[in-house]
């Protein structure tokens, strides 16, 4: 799997029509790209969560405008469970992500899509590593600890970009997904996943249905709102 870089301000395409963006902060630009219905839907929330949602939102409109100019005034609505959908394209795949003042965003058309950005922990606990990393583990607790943070936050962004792929989200239990550490791409059931390890400073995954997945085209996906993006 190649993943092509798109342009200097972090946009991936990672096979062919599965593109993410990620970024830090949000710009007067961004303001200007927003939907009304984007910001309506933030009034009401804590300060520091509408920043976060405002961000992820204009992320996402900002890769849509790149790679979908036709759908870049699209409605983005949460379904019943918070999974952000474009309204009236229930067959192209969105996702966002965001933490610690970054956010992502990845368009699928044609596909199921997640996608997911962590900044590594201060400090994992043994308990952390064990859960994610299973069998694995043992070897990640000899690195230095700033390593293993990192590793273990690699390791995260794939078991979660493929529980928000599949609609699942915590309850798809996305710590038994098993990955193994320094791995940039591999398989999960009917999800294919890859890790931007060559060409993200941080750790970013997306996870993908393959183009001819008969499942993949129509069906609203469904995730907890704590992963909403």
């Amino acid at each position: 799997m190649s993943i092509r870089t798109g342009t200097p301000g972090g946009r991936y395409e990672i096979t062919d029509g599965v593109w993410v963006l990620c970024r830090s902060g949000r710009t007067a630009t961004d303001q200007a790209e927003l939907q009304r219905d984007d910001l309506a839907q933030a009034e009401g929330l804590p300060s520091w969560r509408a920043e976060e949602f405002l961000a992820g939102r204009a992320t996402l409109r900002r890769l849509i405008r790149e790679v979908r100019p036709d759908l870049a005034d699209t409605a983005v609505r949460p379904d019943a469970q918070g999974r952000p959908c474009l309204v009236g394209h229930p067959d192209v795949g969105v996702s966002i992500s965001h933490d610690g003042g970054l956010s992502a965003a990845a368009v699928a058309p044609g596909r199921r899509v997640g996608v997911d950005v962590q900044l590594p922990p201060d400090e994992p606990s043994e308990g952390m590593l064990r859960r994610c990393l299973q069998g694995h583990a043992a070897q990640l607790e000899k690195l230095p600890a700033p390593e293993r943070a990192r590793e273990l936050a690699w390791v995260w962004t794939v078991q979660e970009s493929c529980v928000k792929a599949a609609g699942t989200g915590l309850a798809g239990r996305p710590w038994t997904i098993a990955v193994t550490p320094g791995h940039r791409h591999g398989r999960w059931g009917r999800y294919r996943w890859a890790s931007l390890r060559d060409s993200s400073p941080i750790p970013l995954s997306c996870a993908f249905t393959p183009r001819e997945d008969p499942d993949a085209r129509g069906r609203s996906n469904t995730l907890p709102a704590d992963l909403e993006c």
